[in-house]
């Protein structure tokens, strides 16, 4: 990949930025990197991945303030619910900052952007067996790490998941490798069956609803009422619902009246801004982050990214991007 020199003026570095600036709609800005502090490093962004459910949200504008200040990410700038620059998956090389991280791949919590300041402290090495384009997975498969240790997932247990999204197939993935679990996914989408095989799962139909799956667990992520109701529907006795949806403003339909109550089920949130309860004493956020990262090194993994886009075309790819149905899983924005 060639290096797109860093525009520069009177030691002032340049650098471009994807905001959103009304529903539906964003735009490249430009604007001056901070001036670097002793123990922040300047990087040059290689990849970065949408967020496909929780950028939606951000583009339609979060209208209800309560949800404002959990929603801001690290490095965002702007005010909900617009203009913004929003975003969390960055990948790119150090190309200032201590000498030890200089030339070295990193992740971050950083918006899309063409370069981008920030503390040492928020760039996780990116494992070398690990491609810099896989790695900008690394904050959704912390999502999906942090979810199996909410739900207690283990050896054996009979484990669906409804929302075959990117954090659906990952949580689907983390749990294929528990010796003997038997896990499904459930989906609106046929062709993310041959996704689930590849990662040792089955695949159903969500339609007409699967039925007797008699779980011990289930894990929702398709951010639809209908989607929640089907994991209830899909519990045995005293199952529990990890529910990881982000809903933003929308109301929530529960179905708690058939075999909910006399079933004992239970419906746990889980969400990543917190390190799960179970592993909190001894795990922290950044340890957890660097085992996402190590957990990418698996070629299968790929089938996931299913488009890549360059950054200059990202304003006007955005809308389809985002857009209800879209196609594929993941999207990548390619820079330089």
């Amino acid at each position: 990949m060639a290096v797109q020199p860093a525009s520069t003026c009177h030691g002032s570095v340049f650098t471009r930025a994807l905001w959103y600036v009304a529903p539906g709609a964003c735009e490249l800005r430009p604007g001056v990197l901070p001036a670097m502090d002793e123990g922040t490093a300047q990087v040059r962004t290689l990849y970065s991945a949408v967020s496909r459910g929780t950028e939606r949200l951000v583009a339609a504008g979060l209208n209800d303030p309560a949800h404002r200040a959990r929603m801001r990410a690290p490095m965002q700038e702007g005010e909900f619910p617009f203009p913004v620059k929003y975003g969390y998956c960055a990948v790119g090389e150090v190309e200032a900052g201590p000498p030890e991280l200089i030339g070295r791949r990193v992740f971050s919590l950083a918006p899309h952007q063409e370069r981008f300041v920030a503390l040492s402290e928020m760039l996780a090495p990116v494992p070398d067996a690990v491609p810099a384009r896989r790695a900008t997975l690394a904050a959704n498969m912390e999502t999906a790490l942090n979810a199996v240790w909410d739900g207690g997932a283990g050896p054996g247990d009979r484990i669906v998941v409804v929302g075959a999204g990117l954090v659906g197939l990952l949580v689907a993935y983390l749990c294929a490798r528990l010796p003997g679990a038997e896990v499904t996914v459930v989906d609106t989408d046929p062709a993310r069956a041959a996704v689930a095989a590849t990662f040792g799962a089955r695949f159903l139909p969500a339609e007409p609803g699967p039925a007797d799956l008699d779980a011990d667990l289930v894990f929702h992520t398709s951010g639809s009422s209908a989607g929640l109701n089907v994991c209830l529907a899909c519990c045995g006795d005293e199952g529990r619902v990890i529910e990881m949806s982000w809903y933003g403003d929308r109301p929530v339909d529960v179905a708690l009246g058939g075999g909910f109550h006399h079933k004992r089920l239970a419906i746990l949130s889980s969400q990543v801004g917190a390190v799960s309860p179970a592993r909190r004493p001894r795990w922290s956020r950044r340890r957890r982050l660097l085992k996402a990262l190590d957990l990418l090194a698996d070629d299968r993994l790929d089938a996931l990214i299913t488009q890549e886009v360059a950054f200059d075309d990202l304003p006007a790819r955005m809308p389809r991007i985002l857009g209800a149905g879209a196609e594929g899983i993941v999207t990548v924005v390619r820079y330089g």
